[in-house]
């Protein structure tokens, strides 16, 4: 078969159209075990006391050069919560604090992500739903590419009451939360 000037024209189009298409599809990513952490901090009795969450699972899509198009679509297992201390985490799990059983998810859900500065810091402005009760949340971070992906680090501060966690227990209302992702 010979090939004429004409389909190796269209050939070449129908290469170029489809090798275009791969970077926008690797623009999505999933949060990775290896590296990612949730840790949370919090005042009890004076004293600091805290533990760890399993790292996210979900939908990442980021490119710095086009923030349009950013979005951050995770969940955390509520069960995963680990503080070092079996009888503490299973009263973690019970109605007055998680309610792991009713509520398995902990999620966050973007609806814009935007740049802060020139040395990759953004901000990610969304809804966090804990127990059913969703409210607006703005999480600030840091995103460092990593060969195929990046690595996103943020922490913030969250009121525990305003998502019905511990009732009127002796805990601090305000917790600190630490993540680290890395995203592929």
């Amino acid at each position: 078969m010979i090939l004429h000037r004409k389909h190796i024209s269209h050939f070449s189009w129908l290469l170029f159209y489809f090798f275009s298409w791969i970077p926008m599809a690797a623009a999505q990513m999933h949060p990775q075990v290896p590296g990612s952490s949730i840790v949370f901090s919090i005042h009890n009795f004076g004293f600091k006391t805290g533990g760890t969450l399993a790292p996210p699972q979900g939908d990442i899509q980021f490119n710095p050069d086009d923030l349009s198009k950013a979005s951050f679509q995770v969940t955390i297992q509520t069960a995963s919560i680990n503080t070092d201390n079996e009888s503490r985490d299973e009263h973690l799990r019970e109605e007055d604090y998680f309610d792991v059983k009713k509520y398995p998810q902990i999620r966050f859900v973007s609806n814009s992500v935007r740049s802060m500065d020139k040395q990759g810091n953004y901000e990610a402005a969304g809804t966090l739903t804990i127990k059913d009760i969703s409210k607006p949340i703005s999480l600030p971070f840091k995103a460092e590419k990593t060969g195929n992906g990046y690595r996103f680090s943020g922490s913030f501060k969250m009121n525990r009451r305003d998502f019905n966690i511990g009732g009127s227990s002796t805990l601090s209302n305000e917790l600190t939360v630490d993540i680290i992702v890395v995203a592929q």
